[in-house]
């Protein structure tokens, strides 16, 4: 399984890549027929207070799972993707079929 992180005009942090790659191992874990992740994030200057994007792209048989949020810190916008990434996640092993 491969992990690609990449932060978008903006300096890379080594405590945020470890975090990432931590959770995504888990999530590999759970869903062993991942076979990569891209993860991105990016800065948008948001008068609201919020503007720390991440987007996450899970390749995988079938079609890719594209999960995107917004938030005040990195973290929480990470978590937020990675959760909406397991809902889809879900889905999609209960619609696989088994061949025997």
């Amino acid at each position: 399984m491969k992990t690609n992180i990449q932060f978008v005009q903006m300096p890379t942090s080594e405590t945020m890549k470890i975090y990432v790659q931590e959770r995504l191992d888990k999530l590999f874990k759970k869903y062993d027929w991942i076979i990569r992740a891209d993860v991105f994030f990016k800065k948008e200057n948001d008068p609201k207070g919020k503007g720390k994007i991440c987007d996450v792209e899970l390749s995988l048989p079938g079609p890719k799972i594209y999960a995107t949020s917004n938030a005040e810190k990195f973290e929480m916008a990470f978590k937020e993707t990675l959760n909406d990434l397991e809902k889809q996640l879900k889905k999609r092993k209960q619609e696989m079929k088994p061949y025997i």
